[in-house]
């Protein structure tokens, strides 16, 4: 018979009410959920999004992350790539995988309702460690 022995661990289960949105670098709305902040985490942070009517994230990258996303309601466009050339279109019960370095851009596509999402990362910082992605001019020819 192996025995196993079961440590207890140092921090008790937690339950995080967030009633505050903080607005991330990317410029998205999210209530933070798990985070080192809120419940000392050490690898993953998991937070709600809400992207109000119309509203479009600066492009952006997270260059040391993966981001797993699954869209709770709404429809969201998310456009990728290095010239941000692909273009998704998800909806609720979809699941996104971004790993780190994925320049993308996320856009609500409704006027009037707001895209809820649930996204989590392996970073535990609950402001995000995003960075503005800037478009490079497209290279043109000399006989253009």
């Amino acid at each position: 018979m192996i025995e196993t022995t079961v440590s207890q661990p140092s921090t008790p289960l937690l339950v995080i009410r967030p009633d505050a949105d903080i607005l991330t670098r990317d410029r998205t709305p999210n209530f933070v959920g798990i985070s080192a902040k809120t419940t000392g985490a050490k690898g993953l942070s998991m937070n709600l999004v809400i992207m109000p009517p119309g509203a479009v994230a600066t492009p952006h990258i997270h260059p040391v992350h993966e981001t797993a996303i699954y869209i709770l309601k709404g429809r969201v466009e998310f456009r990728y790539g290095q010239q941000l050339e692909h273009c998704q279109i998800c909806e609720a019960g979809d699941f996104i995988f971004t790993p780190s370095g994925m320049p993308h851009q996320p856009r609500n596509l409704s006027a009037t309702e707001s895209v809820h999402a649930l996204a989590s990362r392996n970073d535990p910082d609950e402001q995000e460690q995003s960075i503005p992605y800037h478009l490079t001019p497209e290279v043109k020819h000399e006989d253009q």
